[in-house]
């Protein structure tokens, strides 16, 4: 898992800058998305993806414990749609994966346990 620590720490790195300047730096950003999304209710950022705000509509829901029945009153819920990029670079991620796990079961010799080839 990435922190934003984790985030503000290579920034901090590639640009030169210290950490605690990069921090607010990346803090401001965020906060710049936040604010957008309350103002405006979409955020659209090339290369990356889109940030909007919905309602969502009420609801009949289980809790999972005890299965009792529950309303789910509406609210505004936050949701991302990913930009071409980030997608293409996913997938791309998603494919290398996908190779590598199936050649290293291609071709594969097994020995019977508590023998060795050395």
């Amino acid at each position: 898992m990435v922190t934003k620590k984790d985030i503000v720490r290579a920034i901090a790195e590639e640009v030169g800058l210290t950490q605690l300047q990069t921090k607010e730096i990346v803090q401001k950003t965020f906060d710049a998305i936040i604010e957008a999304l309350v103002r405006e209710g979409r955020i659209e950022l090339r290369n990356f993806g889109v940030f909007e705000t919905k309602l969502r509509a009420p609801r009949r829901a289980r809790n999972p414990r005890t299965g009792e029945k529950v309303y789910v009153p509406k609210k505004w819920v936050v949701t991302f749609k990913p930009g071409k990029e980030m997608q293409q670079r996913i997938r791309h991620r998603e494919r290398a994966a996908q190779r590598a796990a199936g050649s290293s079961h291609r071709g594969a010799v097994t020995e019977p346990v508590g023998t060795s080839s050395q």
